[in-house]
């Protein structure tokens, strides 16, 4: 049976003001005892996750799709999962930053879900502009256990700071990604430390068009050993 989850709709406290942000979290016991006569017993979920969406510039927000079905993917394997605008995006507070002020937005939101499931090792996922700015970040956070980066720009992002980065990380990216060329991307994974699967979606191009149930299945089966029992 898949897990119960409650939903939030909230505002989190960013460095320049409030974010808007959708948390799904594991139904509370009381709501579990109200949708069966014998819940069972609840187990605490080995990750809680954030995921950073794409380019406000060019309509990216916490709606996206690949972002909305990483949400999923997460939610299905029992975690609970943060997204959120960056600043100037929806009702997020503030303008944009390039990628440099909305760094201070993820610790925000990694600092949220510290707090909320302290016992809890974090796990970050970004796509695209969501990865540049969030990879970042989770490299040097030590409560992010693992990094999930999908559509990754290497094309016209500078992803250097993945040489000092030895956490496990899952890369899913299109085979006809038109903002990072898979065998650019290929030999960059090859220099960097730590376990980097890579897993490239045949005929997938950006935004996993048609294909979000490969994005899904690349998720799962990353992480399906880490599920709750």
């Amino acid at each position: 049976m898949p897990p119960q989850f409650d939903s939030r709709n909230f505002f989190l406290r960013g460095p320049v003001g409030r974010l808007e942000a959708i948390l799904w979290s594991p139904a509370t016991a009381s709501n579990l005892a109200a949708a069966s006569a014998a819940p069972s017993a609840s187990v605490a979920p080995r990750y809680a996750t954030v995921v950073c969406h794409p380019h406000p510039l060019f309509g990216g927000t916490l709606h996206n799709k690949v972002v909305y079905q990483t949400a999923k993917s997460f939610r299905a394997l029992g975690f609970p999962v943060l997204r959120f605008n960056f600043r100037g995006t929806g009702l997020s507070e503030g303008v944009h930053d390039r990628g440099r002020g909305e760094t201070g937005d993820v610790r925000a939101a990694l600092d949220f879900m510290a707090d909320k499931f302290p016992s809890t090792e974090l796990l970050l996922a970004g796509f695209s502009f969501g990865s540049w700015v969030g990879l970042r970040v989770g490299c040097q956070d030590a409560r992010v256990a693992r990094l999930i980066g999908l559509g990754i720009p290497v094309d016209n992002s500078n992803f250097s700071f993945m040489e000092q980065c030895a956490k496990p990380k899952l890369f899913v990216h299109g085979e006809r990604d038109e903002h990072g060329a898979v065998a650019k991307l290929r030999e960059l994974l090859a220099s960097w430390p730590g376990e980097n699967r890579f897993v490239v979606v045949p005929g997938a191009d950006h935004f996993f068009t048609g294909k979000l149930d490969q994005l899904d299945r690349a998720i799962a089966d990353w992480l399906a050993p880490m599920k709750p029992l």
